[in-house]
């Protein structure tokens, strides 16, 4: 299989390298992050923005939305603007998510979280910025050549997926859960299908979407990127009982000393691993129908239960 930009270097790689590919998209990523926010007047708060937009990741769920994109029929250029986004929303997510109202986390990405770089006070505007961005990013700098009415459903599927319907939702329950050891699976289930997948389904069905998805399509979409997301927070769990403060870039140990129940709680670290491959195997059998143009999401799902950090 030959790429049409490049993601192969030389007709002999005949195997899909997704090491590759996530180096590629990473870096348009950052690139068109980085282009995103300049700093003007007043700096402190565009500074605070881009001190946790730029302060790296995996850029994972950009990559999805450009690569759900390209599989539909679309182009980069069309789900960039989405793309960031996305990301701007997630990192909106974490910079709240880190407040001492929340989970109170010193360390994000192996550096200092926001609000102990720049006050609780411009660290909650700081998110709230990204926030107000990501949605006139996606109604002003998307292509004129994508129909109007694919971008509005991309903005309304991204209020859902942030809103109260969504990570929102999931955070309030995820709060009102912390020091309870009697939190069912439905309960656990619901937390992290709002709070981590909802956002993942969209950066998946938004990029179908831009691209002229069918509904049948959309389906097949949202039930991968549903079974993705559960997977993602399942080896979350087990990182955050494995995995050093060096390799997460966070505290590690945080949800046993927040008495929270997770994944490895419920069912302990083997039986989570193999619910987490079992989700990814459903993930990826729902792209079967895009055959060779779905392999780097299947390669993306692979390398979620794959990760060690």
């Amino acid at each position: 299989m030959v790429a049409t930009d490049n993601v192969y270097k030389t007709p002999e790689e005949a195997t899909f390298n997704l090491a590759l590919y996530l180096k590629k998209r990473q870096k348009l990523c950052d690139t068109a992050l980085d282009q995103a926010i300049p700093i003007v007047y007043p700096e402190k708060i565009y500074e605070s923005m881009r001190y946790s937009l730029l302060a790296g990741g995996k850029r994972v769920r950009p990559i999805l939305c450009l690569a759900t994109c390209e599989m539909i029929g679309g182009t980069i250029e069309m789900a960039m603007p989405t793309a960031c986004a996305v990301e701007m929303i997630h990192t909106m997510s974490l910079i709240h998510d880190d407040l001492p109202a929340m989970d109170n986390d010193d360390y994000r990405r192996g550096k200092l979280t926001n609000h102990k770089v720049y006050g609780d006070d411009v660290a909650i505007l700081a998110g709230d910025g990204l926030l107000a961005l990501a949605f006139e990013f996606v109604a002003t700098q998307t292509p004129q050549t994508v129909d109007r009415a694919r971008v509005l459903q991309v903005v309304a599927r991204l209020g859902r997926a942030l809103g109260a319907a969504g990570l929102v939702g999931g955070q309030v329950v995820d709060l009102e859960s912390e020091g309870k050891s009697n939190i069912s699976l439905e309960t656990l289930n619901f937390i992290h299908k709002h709070k981590t997948a909802a956002l993942l389904e969209a950066c998946v069905v938004c990029g179908g979407i831009l691209a002229g998805a069918s509904s049948e399509d959309v389906q097949r979409l949202t039930r991968y990127a549903q079974n993705i997301g559960l997977a993602f927070q399942i080896i979350d769990d087990i990182l955050d009982v494995t995995a050093t403060q060096e390799q997460l870039g966070k505290t590690a140990g945080k949800d046993q000393r927040a008495k929270k129940v997770t994944y490895p709680s419920l069912w302990g670290l083997e039986e989570s691993r193999l619910k987490a491959q079992e989700l990814v195997k459903a993930a990826c059998a729902e792209l079967e129908p895009f055959k060779e143009r779905a392999e780097p999401m299947v390669a993306i799902a692979h390398y979620i239960t794959s990760r060690n950090h």
